[in-house]
């Protein structure tokens, strides 16, 4: 809205009935259709970078999948090769309890020999001579076949046990080292798939960037072209109104028969004349006057103000009391200010490359209100000047001379 307002506020500043009048219709026509052209590349542009945008964010979600499969893989390999090594201790440790076992039968089965052989080959005939009482010899036989058939069975039972480990710790040993280096490649699938991802989402980053700034550009611009739709509209119908009064004017003077020698020739259009010093009185600021009232200046539009050259950051002053009524960037004039001076009479300060004081600002004649820039497209530093009264603009010599 403060723009709208501040572009109805210049509109109107701009709304005369003469041919400068209609120079401004078609400068702002030409601005219009340059906005015009400009949005629509930066709305195919936006489009452009939204399907592109789409794409990366397709193939970011796959990178995204493939890493949670991969990642749930090999969280699974992980769990199975920590079980395994978990069965393989546990089996080890088996392994020693019948090592240990094994040895202390041997060591029996090791003793029982030793007795055997001490006794001799006749061992069996001896101990039951050696005994008092048959029967008990007898016994002593039978348990002495049942010590040593216990121990060899015991011994053949501890090796196949021990055989059946030694063959399960092996194919325990080959599936865990399977199992590491299908965890190392995972790893290191996961490590790929997480660098793509990380670069694919810069590259999508980048583009939501992209498509950012040109969306704010494309709004932005839609913004300038309304503007100056209404900036054309006012001056539209301020050229149809100020036809009308030249035509109401030419019939009043049919009717009342005056003569146009009578009236003094309207004043001539001054060219531009060779860069001259200014400054000093009221004027905003010292430099070289580039373009005067009525000269061509630098785009090739006829001049409703004057142009003075100076150095960038040199103090703008405002020419007289008065009002700051509008402080912006407006097209065409970069960061402008409009101070209203009372009486129908405004200044425009445009080109600035920087804005001092808000729009209801109050200022004295002296104070600055900007500083020399070249923003809007001026192609040096200089200060484009107007004066107005009643919304038409004057040659602002005369009047900046005398104050």
């Amino acid at each position: 809205m403060r723009l709208l307002r501040a572009l109805l506020v210049v509109a109107a500043l701009l709304a005369v009935a003469l041919p400068a009048g209609a120079q401004s219709t078609r400068d702002t026509q030409r601005k219009l259709d340059r906005a015009k052209k400009e949005l629509d590349d930066v709305a195919a542009e936006r489009r452009r970078i939204e399907g592109q945008r789409g794409e990366a964010a397709r193939k970011l979600r796959e990178l995204d999948e493939r890493v949670g499969t991969s990642t749930r893989a090999l969280k699974r390999v992980e769990a199975e090769l920590h079980r395994q090594q978990a069965e393989l201790q546990a089996l080890q440790a088996r392994r020693g309890a019948l090592d240990a076992a094994l040895g202390a039968q041997r060591r029996e089965l090791a003793q029982l020999l030793r007795a055997a052989y001490a006794v001799g080959g006749d061992a069996p005939l001896k101990l039951m001579l050696s005994q008092d009482r048959v029967a008990d010899g007898n016994r002593l036989l039978a348990y002495h076949g049942y010590l040593q058939r216990d121990r060899a069975r015991r011994i053949a039972d501890l090796r196949a046990e021990l055989a059946g480990l030694t063959e399960l710790e092996r194919s325990i040993a080959d599936a865990s080292a399977a199992l590491a280096a299908t965890r190392q490649q995972q790893q290191a699938d996961v490590a790929r798939l997480e660098r793509d991802r990380k670069q694919r989402s810069s590259a999508v980053a980048e583009l939501d960037q992209r498509y950012q700034d040109r969306r704010t550009r494309e709004r932005a611009l839609g913004r300038d072209v309304k503007g100056l739709q209404s900036v054309l509209a006012q001056l539209r119908a301020a050229a149809r109104r100020a036809e009308a009064e030249r035509k109401a004017a030419a019939a009043r003077e049919a009717r009342t028969g005056s003569a146009s020698s009578g009236r003094r020739p309207p004043p001539p259009v001054i060219a531009n004349a060779q860069p001259i010093r200014v400054g000093g009185l009221g004027w905003p600021l010292s430099g070289t006057l580039v373009t005067a009232y009525g000269g061509t200046l630098p785009d090739g539009r006829r001049s409703q103000g004057v142009l003075i050259a100076a150095p960038a950051g040199t103090a703008v002053q405002a020419v007289a009391n008065g009002k700051v009524v509008f402080a912006e960037w407006m097209s065409g004039y970069g960061l402008l200010c409009i101070v209203d001076h009372g009486n129908g009479t405004m200044s425009l300060y445009a080109n600035n490359d920087g804005l001092l004081r808000d729009a209801g600002s109050d200022v004295k004649r002296g104070d600055a209100v900007a500083s020399v820039g070249n923003s809007g497209g001026q192609g040096q530093s200089a200060l484009y000047f107007e004066l107005r009264r009643n919304g038409q603009p004057v040659d602002p010599r005369a009047w900046l001379q005398k104050r």
